[in-house]
């Protein structure tokens, strides 16, 4: 990060800073038996595995004149030619395997991860885009990082390889500093992990371009599912010479991208001329100082309504 680059104090108010986040490593995909009495890989379900992609086939599925197999999707990447004899492919569909597959019924692809289901052949390609055991995207912004895993591998994996700053504690208190404002690149930060009720949360805070103007923007995700990050909320504060400017809202989960959470607004957002105002009004340095909080939403049975139950 050069000197022009935003730089990042954090601490933790009122918390201990010491990193309790070392979560010990797990593997990407976890270890959980399939259901009784399937086996994911027998003969039958190798007989449908596309030979060029490896996924399963589903109709139309295409063989050559000698009988050899593939997907419909492969058969217009290997120039009509069959990958198996190099034979010419023509239009031959193969019926029997299609009535095969019809007939199948397999544990979702992600039983390792922990997903009990069993389905027709077919209903696998509805369910295993939204399957809840699919493995998670590593939420790291500001490089493309092809690593997938679960949550406990992920916050290592953020620790260890992208080195993010990691604490425990449900409130923040962040500095951010550049010393030339008037440049505003398309550039992210991830600055901090944090840990609290059990859960894992990623703090973005992000210069960029909207339209002609530059802004800064903080938002925060949270470490798994759509469903349970509504389970909590979080307020972000930032502020100077009698001003202030607060964003309160739930934390997006990290099945969201972060480019789709940036550019929903869905976050604090803070103008260039706000943010040096909030500076000082020197325009020479920006001096951001945002504070925030996160709690869980705890349903009150008796009045039917969500009431805050903050961290102590």
């Amino acid at each position: 990060m050069g000197s022009d680059s935003i730089e990042c104090v954090s601490s933790i108010d009122g918390m201990d800073e010491e990193d309790t986040a070392r979560t010990q490593s797990s593997k990407p995909h976890g270890g959980a038996a399939p259901p009784a009495g399937i086996a994911p890989s027998t003969s039958v379900h190798e007989l449908l595995e596309c030979p060029v992609c490896a996924n399963s086939m589903y109709p139309p599925i295409h063989q050559c004149q000698n009988g050899h197999t593939l997907c419909s999707t492969c058969k217009t990447r290997v120039q009509n030619r069959c990958p198996t004899c190099r034979q010419e492919l023509g239009d031959i569909r193969c019926l029997a395997l299609e009535k095969v597959a019809e007939s199948l019924e397999l544990p979702c692809k992600y039983y390792s991860h922990g997903c009990p289901e069993i389905f027709p052949y077919y209903s696998k390609l509805k369910h295993e885009p939204q399957c809840n055991y699919r493995p998670y995207n590593c939420p790291y912004a500001g490089s493309e990082c092809s690593v997938v895993g679960d949550i406990p591998f992920l916050v290592t994996h953020l620790r260890d390889d992208h080195k993010v700053d990691m604490h425990t504690g449900c409130t923040f208190n962040h500095r951010y500093v550049k010393s030339n404002p008037r440049e505003v690149e398309n550039a992210t930060w991830m600055l901090t992990v944090f840990n609290c009720f059990g859960q894992s949360f990623c703090l973005h805070f992000e210069a960029f371009q909207l339209g002609m103007a530059p802004v800064y923007m903080a938002f925060l995700r949270f470490m798994g599912d759509e469903n349970d990050a509504r389970n909590f909320s979080y307020s972000l504060e930032v502020g100077a010479n009698g001003r202030k400017l607060t964003w309160e809202g739930t934390p997006r989960s990290i099945r969201d991208s972060h480019r789709k959470v940036r550019d929903s607004h869905d976050g604090l957002i803070i103008q260039r001329n706000m943010a040096l105002f909030f500076s000082g009004g020197e325009r020479k340095e920006l001096k951001l100082r945002v504070t925030g909080r996160i709690w869980k939403e705890q349903q009150n049975s008796d009045a039917a309504v969500c009431m805050p139950n903050l961290c102590s």
